[in-house]
């Protein structure tokens, strides 16, 4: 059947789909990076690499404008309130993005002051390792988002999901997701 069979003018789909396409194509990110990794973040948002042609031109310096949270670094734990705050403050829905092995596990530093695993404090939906890891790497771990979002797989594992109750120790996802890349060469 071609577009000439039609008896309509117009296009029809479900509004469901069109909401997803319309929120994975228009994700903000907030700022949020504590160490080595934000430099790899800040060339991701740069000419060569371009996070424009997903949506993403501006990084919000606000978290009330911002729905993705890239925690690019090691989370203190002097810092780990100030980052739950941050979160709080954010939009629904809110995504979170674990860039580096820092944040994702604490990385090379096991010891009281770092904490180990960002996601004691928000709940992630992807994690992007490495030490530190490269643009590549963080886009990768974008469009991994970028599908979750188009598919609805995350906002059901947080429909089943319980959130962390107030002075509990954190929440732990089901099923961790791992951006997996080979060495650029």
């Amino acid at each position: 059947m071609a577009l000439e069979d039609l008896h309509h003018n117009f296009l029809t789909g479900r509004l469901e789909d069109m909401v997803r396409w319309a929120r994975r194509a228009s994700v903000w990110p907030a700022t949020f990076g504590l160490a080595c990794c934000a430099i790899e973040m800040m060339a991701a948002g740069a000419a060569d690499y371009d996070l424009a042609r997903y949506g993403m031109e501006v990084f919000r310096n606000s978290p009330r404008q911002a729905d993705l949270m890239i925690v690019a670094g090691r989370v203190s734990q002097k810092m780990a309130p100030v980052l739950r705050q941050v979160y709080d403050q954010m939009m629904e829905p809110k995504w979170v993005i674990s860039m580096g092995v820092c944040a994702s596990s604490g990385g090379m530093f096991n010891n009281y002051a770092i904490v180990q695993g960002v996601d004691q404090i928000v709940p992630v939906d992807v994690y992007a390792p490495g030490c530190p890891p490269s643009p590549e790497t963080l886009m990768h771990a974008i469009l991994t988002l970028h599908e979750k979002i188009r598919t609805g797989e995350v906002l059901r594992r947080r429909e089943g999901a319980t959130p962390p109750a107030a002075g509990s120790d954190g929440w732990t996802p089901e099923v961790p997701v791992t951006v997996r890349l080979g060495t650029p060469t």
